[in-house]
C-alpha cells in the first residue's frame, strides 16, 4: 500500500482528502502544520506528499525546500489558491511536480497522485536494475535517457523477469529489441544459463527446423551425425526470436506445438525431448494485421503474447538524445570530448530513422574522424537520408551497408521482379523482402 503524507493546517480539508484517499485504498499520515509535516518526512519514507500552499507557522514554499533537501526524489504536490498561477509556476520550479487548486477537484486529485506514485514505482525500478547490472559485463544503453516511455520500459522489464511468461517486444530497428531481451534473461533467475539469439528472417526456411529442434543422424541428406537444436542447448535458459513475423506458418504451427507441450522433437526423430525453456520474441510488424490476413498464427500470437513491451523510437524520447552522445562519445573516445551546443540542436533535432542504432554509428563516426575535442555543427552531416550516408565505421554497419547496395543493384538488372533478384542473390523471395523491409528499399 503506497504511503500519502498530507500537510495542511485545516482540519476539514484534512478529513476529505484522508477518508478519499484511504477510501481507494492509500494509506495516509497527517500532519497540521508545516514543522510537523518536515518531522513525519524525517522519519519514514514517504513516496508522495500533499502539501498546501498556505499556511501560518511556515508557507509551503518553505517546506517545500525542507522536503527536498531531505529527500529530492520524493514527490511533492502542492495545493495552491484558485487562479494563483504565478504560484503554481513558482512552486514547479522549487521542485513540485504538480499542484491542485482549491476547491480540489477528488477526480483529479486521484488521477494524479496514481501518476506521480507510479512514476516513482518505475524509478525505484530502475535504480535497482542498474544496481544489480552493475556486475554484469553487458553494455546496456537502454539506461541512458530520463523519458519516462523508456523507463516504463525498463521497469516492466524488471517486473517480469522474474517469472517464465514469453515475452513480445515490439519497436522499430535500432530501438534495442535484443538489449531489452537479454536485460530480462538477465534480471532472471535463468541468468546462469544460455541466452541465444535467433534472426527468425535471416535463417534459411530449409535449415529453420533443424537449427531450431534438432536432427539425428541420417535424416536427410548430410545430416552425418545427430545435432542438438537450439531449444535443447539453451535448456534451462531464453531463447531471443527476432523477427518473429519473418517465420513460415509451417514452422510456426511446430513453434506452437512446441510452446505447448514443453518438448522437442528433432528432424527425423519419433522420440519427444522434454525442455525448459523462456521464450522472448520481437517484431517491428503488426502481427494483428498480419492475423487478418493469414500470414500469422492467431494461436501462436497468444501464446507469444503474454506480456507485452514496446520500446519507443528515438524521435519520440528526444529528450535522451544528450545523454545518449554522452555515453557514447565516453564509450567510443579515448579523450575527453565535448558537443557545441549548435551541433547538440542539429543531433536533437535530427529523427534518427535507424534510432539509437544510427546514433551510436554516427557519434563513433564523429569521435573518430574529429581534429578537435569539440563537435561542431560542421562535422554533422545529417541532411542526407540514411542510405546516402557515408559507410558506418564499425563492422556490422559496413556490411549492411553494402548488402543494401548489392540488393538494390539486383533489383535493378532484374526490373524490380523479385523472385529474379531473389535467385541471382542466392536468397528466397521471402528473405528479400524482409530485407527491403528492413532497410527501406521501394522503388523509385
Amino acid at each position: 500500500m503506497s504511503k500519502i503524507l498530507l500537510i495542511d493546517d485545516e482540519p476539514v480539508q484534512r478529513k476529505i482528502l484522508r477518508e478519499f484517499l484511504e477510501e481507494n485504498g492509500f494509506e495516509v499520515v497527517e500532519a497540521e502544520d508545516g514543522q510537523k509535516g518536515i518531522d513525519l518526512f524525517q522519519r519514514e519514507f514517504v513516496p508522495l506528499v500533499l502539501l498546501d500552499h498556505r499556511m501560518p507557522d511556515m508557507n509551503g514554499d518553505k517546506v517545500l525546500e525542507e522536503l527536498k533537501k531531505i529527500n529530492p526524489l520524493s514527490k511533492v504536490i502542492m495545493i495552491t489558491a484558485y487562479g494563483a498561477v504565478d504560484t503554481a509556476v513558482k512552486v514547479m520550479k522549487l521542485g513540485a511536480v504538480d499542484f491542485l487548486e482549491k476547491p480540489v477537484d477528488l477526480k483529479e486529485l486521484l488521477e494524479k497522485v496514481e501518476t506521480h506514485l507510479e512514476e516513482v514505482e518505475i524509478e525505484e525500478d530502475v535504480k535497482e536494475i542498474s544496481h544489480d547490472l552493475s556486475k554484469v559485463p553487458v553494455d546496456f544503453p537502454l539506461f541512458v535517457g530520463k523519458s519516462r516511455k523508456l523507463k516504463e520500459a525498463v521497469s516492466l522489464a524488471k517486473r517480469v523477469a522474474t517469472t517464465s511468461w514469453p515475452v513480445l517486444l515490439y519497436g522499430e530497428t535500432g530501438t534495442g529489441k535484443e538489449l531489452m531481451a537479454r536485460l530480462i534473461h538477465e534480471l532472471s533467475p535463468r541468468k546462469g544459463s544460455p541466452f541465444i539469439a535467433v534472426n527468425c528472417a535471416a535463417l534459411p526456411e530449409s535449415l529453420f527446423e533443424s537449427e531450431l529442434f534438432g536432427h539425428v543422424k541420417g535424416a536427410f541428406t548430410g545430416a552425418h551425425k545427430d545435432k542438438r537444436g537450439i531449444f535443447q542447448i539453451a535448456h534451462k535458459g531464453t531463447i531471443f526470436l527476432d523477427e518473429i513475423g519473418e517465420m513460415p506458418l509451417k514452422l510456426q504451427a511446430k513453434l506452437l506445438r512446441v510452446l505447448q507441450e514443453h518438448s522437442i522433437t528433432p528432424v527425423g526423430g519419433t522420440t519427444p525431448i522434454k525442455v525448459d525453456v523462456r521464450v522472448i520474441s520481437a517484431t517491428n510488424r503488426d502481427l494483428t494485421e498480419m492475423i487478418r490476413q493469414g500470414d500469422f498464427r492467431e494461436d501462436l500470437y497468444y501464446r507469444l503474447n503474454v506480456f507485452e513491451i514496446e520500446l519507443p523510437p528515438l524521435r519520440k524520447r528526444k529528450e535522451d538524445i544528450p545523454e545518449l552522445v554522452d555515453f557514447f562519445i565516453k564509450k567510443y573516445s579515448a579523450k575527453p570530448m565535448k558537443v557545441a551546443d549548435a551541433a547538440m540542436d542539429l543531433l536533437v533535432k535530427y529523427n534518427w530513422p535507424g534510432n539509437v542504432r544510427e546514433l551510436e554509428h554516427t557519434v563513433k563516426r564523429l569521435v573518430t574522424l574529429s581534429r578537435s575535442t569539440t563537435i561542431r555543427p560542421s562535422d554533422i552531416h545529417l541532411k542526407s537520408p540514411v542510405e546516402e550516408m557515408e559507410l558506418p565505421q564499425d563492422l556490422q554497419g559496413k556490411i549492411e551497408a553494402l548488402e543494401k547496395r548489392e540488393i538494390v543493384h539486383a533489383l535493378e538488372n532484374a526490373r524490380w521482379v523479385q523472385t529474379r533478384a531473389a535467385e541471382s542473390l542466392g536468397i528466397s523471395e521471402r528473405v528479400l523482402r524482409y530485407k527491403m523491409r528492413k532497410y527501406g528499399i521501394k522503388r523509385r
